[in-house]
This record gives structure tokens, sequence and C-alpha cells, in this order.
């Protein structure tokens, strides 16, 4: 698929910030009748651009548009899950295991509006840094948690239906649910996330308080002129599937492209996971379409199932995901 790919494009687009500052320069920003710049709709963050860049594309910072639509045809059929055979497997799922088919997915199917070729732009590389040993320790005990399995806070908070792995902060595309609805007042800014339901309250011109420590964290918001700036810290739980820990603090940027995308832009800082921050940014496109319901809640069948597939295995003298249990050592 690389092979036609020649050059590499050392400066990331700039459009999407021009047409931005066209639009404020023209006074053509929409606003609430509190005069703040009005963000309020359902939008989609759904994309085919990864997190991180892509081996393949190591080399490359952004796409031309040739490029891309050679890349979007390879990446489409290679996640194509109806495409994927049980006994070979593929696009991440090992031998005998697929996940839905095609048909439920909602991953997008085209790059960001700049091409880019990763979402992280900082490092440069486009890839999350290396985990420092705290972080790598963190993650050792969470897996070993997930091997385990002992019961429901032995499960991920996905499994729990506690969050969702794109709800964020920081959100973060992926195979579905990708979709959120904004809310404003004076004084607050509700974020609805389709995935698991979850509705983050942001308070404006407020500080942080940890009376009651939420799993999302605890988010409050201030105007930088057009711009809507949100920090979120105080985070309940010590571990998540992006490998922050309770002490990370997730700084968001909201700013209008134009009147019906929004650029949204975060930064990560966690000393107890990185050695240094990561930024990444992705458009939220606006969507005629409602959020639905996500009905699943803590407690769910689904759960249940897992849990007694895991007890299942150890009476017969496997571990909970199938392996010998001489080989757990």
């Amino acid at each position: 698929m690389i092979g036609s790919i020649r050059g590499k494009v050392l400066t990331v687009l700039a459009g999407g910030a021009l047409s931005g500052l066209a639009l404020a320069q023209a006074g053509g920003i929409p606003r609430t009748e509190h005069g703040h710049p009005d963000f309020q709709g359902t939008y989609t963050f759904r994309t085919l651009t990864p997190l991180n860049r892509p081996d393949e594309l190591k080399d490359f910072e952004v796409l031309t548009e040739e490029q891309a639509t050679e890349w979007e045809a390879f990446e489409n059929r290679r996640q194509n899950r109806d495409l994927i055979i049980d006994s070979v497997g593929g696009a991440g799922y090992p031998p005998g295991v697929i996940s839905y088919n095609e048909f439920w997915y909602e991953r997008g199917s085209e790059t960001i509006y700049d091409r880019r070729t990763s979402l992280i732009y900082d490092p440069p590389n486009g890839r999350l840094p290396p985990l420092n040993d705290a972080g790598r320790q963190r993650r050792a005990e969470y897996r070993e948690m997930i091997f385990n399995s002992a019961g429901p806070e032995g499960r991920t908070t996905v499994d729990r239906c506690i969050t969702g792995f794109v709800g964020g902060p920081p959100m973060i595309p992926g195979s579905y649910n990708n979709n959120m609805q904004i809310v404003q007042t004076e004084d607050t800014v509700m974020i609805l996330n389709e995935m698991v339901h979850s509705a983050r309250i942001i308070r404006l011109d407020s500080e942080h308080h940890t009376r009651q420590l939420k799993w999302e964290g605890d988010s409050i918001g201030h105007w930088d002129g057009e711009d809507l700036i949100v920090q979120t810290r105080h985070f309940y739980h010590d571990y998540n599937l992006r490998g922050m820990s309770d002490q990370a603090v997730v700084e968001e940027r909201f700013r209008h492209i134009d009147e019906n995308t929004i650029e949204y832009d975060f930064t990560v800082t966690d000393p107890l996971s990185w050695d240094e921050p990561w930024s990444a940014k992705l458009p939220l496109r606006r969507s005629p379409e409602p959020v639905f319901e996500y009905a699943c809640h803590e407690g769910n069948h689904g759960l249940r199932g897992i849990l007694g597939g895991w007890r299942r295995y150890e009476v017969m003298g496997f571990n909970g995901d199938g392996s010998p249990k001489a080989n757990s050592d």
C-alpha cells in the first residue's frame, strides 16, 4: 500500500485554523443569548485517522490527497470485520476471536480534514510517549486484576458500563458511538456522550473541588476569547484504558472552524504515566442525527456471563482466559 507514497510532507496543513480565524473576523460565530460562542448541537467525531501514527506511515506527517485516498481504501479493507477469516484472525483479533460483524461499526471511513496521519501532533512522531516506571507498574497491576477477574470490581469500567472508551475526557474516536451533544447555559456546559450515555457537567468560572470524585474527573471551564477551555482533574480511578492515573490533568480547547465544525484540541499531563505531556486534535462535525440511549448499566447480563465463564474455566483447571494453570506463572 505504501509503495506509491514517495515524499514526506513536513508541514501540517493550516486550512482549518485559517477558516476559523476568517469566521471570527467575519463575525459569523454563532452566539448564545448570553453572548458566548454557541457550540450547542449534536456532533460526530468518527474518523479513520488513528490516535497513534501507524508504522507504515511513520515517515509521513501529512498525506497528499492521492495518498490519503489510497490509505483510506487500504485501511477500510483491513478493518472490515466481514472480511476477516475466523481461523486466521486479523485487525488485532487472534484466530478464533472475531468481534461484531461490519454492520455494527461506526469508525468512520475517511481521514480528518487536513489528512494528518495521526490525531496526536505532539510528540512530533505522532505517537503516545512511552509509559514511565510508575505507569508500567500500574498497567501491570491492572492487567493482573483483569486476568484474575475476582469479581465485578475486577473487570474494566467499560465491561461494567461505568465509563466509555471514547467518551473521555479526553474524547478519542473508537469503533462506534462516536457521537455527542453539547448544551450550554450561562454558567455551565454539558457534554453528553453517546457511549455509556455519560453526561459531563462543566462549571464555568469555577474552581476544582473534591467533594465527590467522579469517574470522568472534575471539569471546570472558562472562555479564552472565542475558545472554550476545559480543565479536568481529580479522577476517581487510578487507571483507565488510556493508561492515565488519578493524578492526570486533561486540558481541552473547543473552537469553531466553521458553522458546522468545532476543532477539539486536548493535552494530557500525567507524571505518574508519562514523563512528558501529549496532545492531539480532531474535528467535531455537526450531525443531523440525535444521540441515542446507550442501554447498558452496571450489573448487566454480559458482565455476569464474563464472570460465570471465568469461574467455569477455573473449575476445569484453566485460567479464566482458557490457558492451562501450569502456564500462569
